[in-house]
Parts: structure tokens; C-alpha cells; sequence
């Protein structure tokens, strides 16, 4: 199963499937397959980040973001992603991708994305992305008063604020003597 029709699966049945507020949780199951796998027999790290995407994908089409993104030329961009691998996916393997929006800021949605096999967590990835037009990002307000959206961002956990900051001193590169 390549991924060109994984992409075409989540896009098929998100569809289909029931609309999300803001903060609700989308979950999708997948299968380990041989192309997944590393050379170490389990599945590869980079494969993690494209699974990502599929649940992104996911979440923006069923909270009704995908259609006001086309009406308006918005593309989804990530700026960052951080992953902590906890157990390993090995080959045939069922899991599920748990995907939910944590907060906003004025410019970055903050998105959490677990990966769980059974309850049990293997790994779970944060990615800071936003929308971006022709010629400006969106800011978060405007997309959310898009949707008629008028909740505040719930509190921005304090791993986030830190991630923010880790960020923001890397900058620049490595000091240099």
C-alpha cells in the first residue's frame, strides 16, 4: 500500500466521516507495510512525519479548513515538527494516528499527533504549522473567524512555551567563537 493511496484513503473517507470542532481528536488506523521498514525491520523514523501528514490532512479536511483553505488559496504549511519515538512498529504491525489541534498563538497552530499500537503509546510528534497565502501567512484569528470559530486557544502547555523558546535560541545557528 504506497503512500499516493494512503493519501487517497484519508482524503476519501474524511469525507465521509463525521465533522470536528476545533479541538477534537482525529484518528485514523494504518498498517505497518514492508515499505515502511528501515533496515533495522521496523518502521522508519521519516516514515512517522509522512503518517503525520496524512492525519493533518485528516484534520483539516473535517473541520471544514481544507474547504475555506481552497476558497481562499490558503496552503497548510508545517514550520517545525519534534517526535519522540517511545517503542518500536514493527512489520503488519495495526496502529492508530490520534491527531488534535493543542492551541494557537497569533500565528502557529500547535498540533499533537499520537501514534498508538493496542492504548499503548509508541510515539508522539508535535508540529507548529500555519496557513499561508499568495503573499502573507494567515494569522490565526483570521482563519478561525473564517470558520466562525470565536473560542479563545486553550492554554498553551508549558512543553510548547519551552519548544518556543528552544526555537527562538537556535535561531540563529550555533554561537560561533
Amino acid at each position: 500500500m504506497n503512500l499516493w493511496f494512503r493519501f487517497v484513503f484519508v482524503l476519501i473517507t474524511s469525507l465521509f466521516r463525521r465533522p470536528l470542532g476545533p479541538l477534537d481528536e482525529s484518528v485514523h488506523a494504518f498498517r505497518v507495510w514492508p515499505h515502511d521498514l528501515d533496515v533495522n525491520g521496523h518502521m522508519n523514523n521519516g516514515r512517522y512525519l509522512t503518517i503525520m501528514d496524512l492525519g493533518r490532512v485528516d484534520l483539516i479536511l473535517r473541520t471544514g479548513l481544507g474547504r475555506m483553505a481552497l476558497k481562499h488559496r490558503w496552503s497548510p504549511l508545517v514550520g517545525s515538527a519534534t517526535i519522540r519515538f517511545r517503542r518500536s512498529l514493527d512489520p503488519f504491525q495495526r496502529y492508530e494516528l490520534k491527531s488534535r489541534i493543542l492551541c494557537w498563538d497569533e500565528k502557529w497552530f500547535f498540533i499533537e499527533q499520537r501514534f498508538e499500537r493496542e492504548g499503548e503509546l509508541v510515539a508522539t510528534g508535535t508540529v507548529k504549522g500555519l496557513l499561508r497565502g499568495r503573499n502573507r501567512n494567515i494569522p490565526t484569528a483570521e482563519v478561525l473567524r473564517s470558520l466562525n470559530i470565536t473560542m479563545v486557544s486553550p492554554e498553551m502547555p508549558e512543553f510548547i512555551r519551552l519548544w518556543r523558546k528552544s526555537e527562538t535560541a537556535s535561531a540563529n545557528g550555533p554561537a560561533r567563537s
